[in-house]
């Protein structure tokens, strides 16, 4: 199969699974074994999580540029405990931006600390089909809550270390990252449009922080230029496209529809792995 064709395949998986709950991590690991990349691809991965970046900035850009202009006051607020109460309790847009980056905080060190043990024992075909069933229940579990629950205003620092710890355990493949964060969000009684803002903006973090953990892995490809180009554009408008439909089906209580995909693709990760160890 040509590689162009592999990178746009691969560029699908990626904008798709980045944004639905169905594990963008996982689904790359099981299509780059049912095309022979024995080893992952670091330097086209990378490629395709700019791609994904892309479309979430795209999608949120006035509420990104709303968090940056308000994020201008932390620094002061750091040196006054009054002043940081005072914008925290006052100011909602500064306290989202601010709840986002203490989200992050669980998720760095989880990636930090256990990158590695993840790579040894998570990245084989079966515990990504088995990751994908639990992910699979964690979706119908949700069931319809966060129909009426807190809004944005209402976050709280708990919160946003709850998801920000979730977030962190789905680096798991076969976890979904968006699955696991807004299902925690939901759990945790917040509205559904304010799990899915709140889910989507902390990935922006945690995509930079994964690309750059990568940067020193093996940077070889056998994918060209062109191949990047077809799969970044593929991995953006994918995500673009992703990010919207998640967030109308969150609006329609069918959040849990991707419960039947993760199991359905996880039952037959489990038996390709098995007949290929029988083969």
């Amino acid at each position: 199969m040509p590689l162009i064709v592999v990178a746009i395949i691969l560029g699908l998986v990626q904008g798709l699974g980045e944004f639905l709950p169905i594990s963008s991590s996982g689904h790359l690991v099981l299509a780059q074994a049912v095309f022979g990349l024995e080893e992952p691809e670091v330097a086209f991965d990378l490629v395709l999580h700019l791609g994904t970046l892309t479309a979430v900035f795209f999608f949120y850009r006035d509420t990104l540029m709303t968090l940056i202009s308000e994020l201008r006051y932390l620094p002061g607020a750091l040196i006054s405990p009054a002043r940081m109460r005072e914008l925290f309790t006052g100011r909602p847009d500064f306290r989202f931006g601010l709840l986002v980056l203490i989200g992050t905080i669980p998720t760095g060190l989880i990636g930090l600390i256990l990158k590695d043990f993840f790579k040894a024992h998570f990245f084989s075909v079966t515990s990504v089909g088995v990751a994908l069933l639990i992910t699979g229940v964690l979706l119908r579990l949700v069931g319809r809550r966060g129909r009426i629950g807190r809004e944005a205003k209402d976050m709280t620092i708990v919160d946003a270390l709850i998801i920000g710890l979730v977030q962190g355990v789905a680096i798991v493949p076969g976890f979904s990252r968006s699955g696991f964060t807004i299902c925690a969000a939901l759990f945790a009684g917040l509205s559904r449009e304010t799990a899915a803002k709140y889910s989507f903006i902390l990935s922006i973090p945690a995509i930079v922080g994964a690309a750059i953990l990568e940067i020193g892995d093996d940077m070889a490809t056998r994918f060209g230029s062109v191949d990047f180009l077809a799969g970044f554009v593929t991995a953006a408008v994918c995500g673009y496209l992703a990010l919207s439909l998640l967030v109308r089906l969150l609006k329609q209580d069918n959040f849990g529809v991707f419960s039947w995909w993760c199991w359905g693709v996880g039952l037959a990760a489990i038996g390709w792995s098995l007949a290929q160890c029988n083969a």
